[in-house]
Formats: structure tokens, sequence, C-alpha cells
């Protein structure tokens, strides 16, 4: 089964001296996709880029290259998912910028948003069907057998829950809701903080192996602070390919140094 492992976001500072060493900042892009071929869009949540900017995305990475796309938080935390034609028609007129390496849109939901089945399944509804959508609930009134229902009739083959790490704990049941999965790590509790020990990563994988056979998976980092999620993104790899996965292409940083020995940006 393919999992694509990658991170949420790829311009972090502190990330400077351990994949961009020497690279000027308007190439880190770049870089990234030479490391790692997809990466979870967060910028999308706080400011809407415009198509031109999406369509940049898709020319400046490698041909394999999946971009997730996290939706505005117009959509999600001020609109709270109500009336949400007008928000998912300009989400998808822009990030349709991305063309083929347009890969699933991720909504988180605001820990405050309590359930309400319809006003998910109209928002999901407004989908092209053809794209994938996982969904980020943060409030426990959401685990019910209606959201399991809403969530698997959505979409040509259902919309993901997004399991999510804290701590080395799932931040909701571990609900299959469609034939692709989608796994976010937030926060390990290796040290140093916030990374991820093997055995926690292994635990994961042994989750998504007893969740049945599956088309794919994305897992992304969000761990960002001091280059932990890359260092836990590359362990992953690792472990997921002794585990018998088709792991995307991620390059560790000996490749990456190996690359650019010569100096070549």
């Amino acid at each position: 089964m393919p999992m694509f492992i990658g991170t949420s976001g790829w311009q972090y500072a502190d990330w400077r001296d351990m994949i961009y060493s020497g690279v000027p900042q308007r190439l880190w892009l770049e870089r990234y996709g030479e490391a790692f071929a997809t990466v979870e869009n967060n910028n999308a949540f706080y400011r809407l880029p415009t198509r031109e900017t999406f369509e940049s995305w898709r020319e400046r990475t490698p041909d394999d290259f999946v971009m997730a796309v996290k939706a505005s938080r117009f959509l999600t935390h001020i609109k709270r998912l109500k009336d949400p034609e007008e928000p998912v028609e300009r989400l998808m007129g822009v990030a349709e910028g991305l063309g083929g390496k347009l890969g699933p849109i991720l909504l988180q939901l605001p820990p405050t948003l309590q359930a309400d089945a319809e006003r998910l399944r109209r928002c999901l509804a407004r989908f092209p069907k053809r794209v994938r959508v996982a969904v980020e609930p943060r409030h426990e009134s959401w685990w019910t057998d209606e959201i399991r229902e809403v969530l698997a009739g959505s979409g040509e083959s259902g919309a993901a829950l997004c399991w999510a790490d804290r701590r080395g704990k799932p931040q909701s049941p571990l609900w299959r809701t469609a034939d692709w999965a989608y796994l976010r790590f937030h926060e390990g509790r290796a040290r140093p903080w916030p990374g991820y020990g093997d055995q926690a990563l292994k635990t994961w994988l042994d989750r998504l192996g007893d969740a049945g056979d599956v088309r794919d998976v994305y897992v992304y980092f969000n761990n960002d602070l001091g280059g932990a999620a890359v260092r836990n993104a590359f362990t992953l790899a690792v472990l997921a390919e002794d585990a018998g996965w088709d792991v995307s292409r991620v390059r560790q940083l000996d490749e990456l140094e190996s690359m650019h020995a010569g100096g070549k940006p």
C-alpha cells in the first residue's frame, strides 16, 4: 500500500541548518521537494493564496509531488462550515491550480465546534466528487454513528476521518470512513521535544496496518519546532519500508548532502 510521508508546511527558519543550508528562502520549496514527494500546505489556512501561486507551486515541484491543502479558516473557523458554497468554490478555484499534484483537502475544525451532521454533510457535498477530503474534528461530540455515516457516504470513496496524534495518544476514534487514510502527528513525547520515538511511530504503523486494505495513506508531521518533523518523517519512512509499505520518495539528509556536494543549490 502506498504511503505518502511529509511535513505540515516547509517554511520554517529553524530548518535552515537541517535541509536548507546555503539555500535562499525563495528556493526552499525546491529543496524540500528534493527531500520529500509530498507536503501539507497549511499556508492556505491563514490566507488563501491566488491560483497563480498554486500554479507556481505546481511548476516548482517534481513530477511525482503531491500537495495536500489545509482549507481556509474562513470556511472552518469563521463560517464554521455554515453556508459552504462560496468558500468551497473559492478554495477549489485556486487549489486546482496544482493540477494533478493536488492531494487531499484537510478540514481541521475548531475545538469549540460541536457536532452538526447536516452542516458537515452540506459542506462535503460542495467539493467535487473526485476530490479527496479529510476531516479533523476536535470536539468529542463528533464521535457518533451519524457522523461516521456522513463521512463514509461522501464523495466517490468517502471522506477520511483524519487520525491525529498528540503526545502518543489518538485524538479520535480510529474509524476508517474511506478507502484511503490521513494521519497527522502534532506533538510527540520523545526528547528533544516535540519529537516522536521509534516505538510510537511503530505503534501507528501497526494501527494503519490494522485498518485493513486502503488504497493509500497520507502522513504529515506537524511538530515542526527544532526540525522534529523532518527527523521524524525520515525515521518513519525507514520504519514503514521495513514493515513492507510502499513509501513515497524520501531522501535522507546524507543523500541531500551528496547531491549538493559540489555546492550546487
